[in-house]
């Protein structure tokens, strides 16, 4: 049984245009995009409902309207969605910035990138480390979910070692790609100003020089869904 204090709101980003999409994205939202007759919002949406969170914000900018008439309230999912739109995309950082309140998270909250395909990932597993962040005696800022660099990203972002992630090379570090999935403090984000555009990397390399990121690599299947052509294959592996 999930602890209860675990039971962490989740935030689901779908504000990008999706530039690479196009044309496929001139019609519709990115995270809407379907594998499998599933939409990429879709597939996160049952992980957390196995997971046992319910708690869902979504926030939006590009036709978002779609989005809520495509999700409606979440029951369909057996979750409960909020939306969080934005007149003008506000970058990562600034669309958690602007969700915080209908988040409301007591310390910790799960934010996944709408346009990445994880069918199996293990939600459950992931929300099972929060007891251990929250012991250490100086609780990181972020713990973020490391992948193998993919073909369209082989110098990777961040590096890893043991459970630190470090923007600067570490003896015995694999440099890796972020995944888009991570658990955040809502003390990152106090000092960014609510409805200006705000970027994560930057904000995420600050903390590192603390050592205020922790982090861990998951080796199931994880695709950036990034191109018409990957969206094909996708589509052509999963039938």
């Amino acid at each position: 049984m999930m602890n209860q204090s675990n039971r962490i709101p989740c935030l689901l980003l779908a504000a990008g245009r999706g530039e690479r999409m196009r044309p496929l994205t001139d019609e519709l939202p990115k995270p809407l995009l379907t594998i499998n007759h599933k939409s990429l919002l879709a597939w996160h949406l049952e992980s957390l409902c196995k997971a046992g969170l319910n708690t869902v914000v979504i926030n939006h900018a590009w036709l978002g309207q779609k989005i809520e008439d495509a999700l409606g309230n979440g029951s369909q999912f057996g979750v409960n969605i909020t939306y969080s739109p934005e007149a003008h995309a506000l970058e990562t950082a600034g669309g958690i910035r602007q969700a915080l309140p209908l988040l409301n998270p007591e310390d910790y909250f799960l934010v996944i990138n709408g346009d990445v395909f994880c069918p199996n990932f293990p939600v459950e597993q992931l929300i099972s480390k929060l007891d251990q962040l929250r012991k250490q005696p100086h609780p990181p800022l972020a713990h973020l979910v490391m992948v193998t660099n993919p073909i369209q990203h082989p110098d990777g972002d961040f590096y890893l070692k043991d459970s630190q992630v470090s923007n600067k090379p570490i003896s015995g570090a694999e440099k890796l790609t972020f995944s888009g999935i991570g658990l955040y403090h809502r003390d990152l984000f106090k000092d960014i100003e609510i409805g200006l555009p705000a970027k994560l990397a930057p904000l995420l390399k600050e903390v590192m020089l603390e050592n205020s990121v922790s982090g861990e690599k998951y080796t199931g299947t994880w695709h950036d869904v990034g191109t018409p052509q990957r969206l094909q294959e996708l589509n052509a592996a999963n039938e």
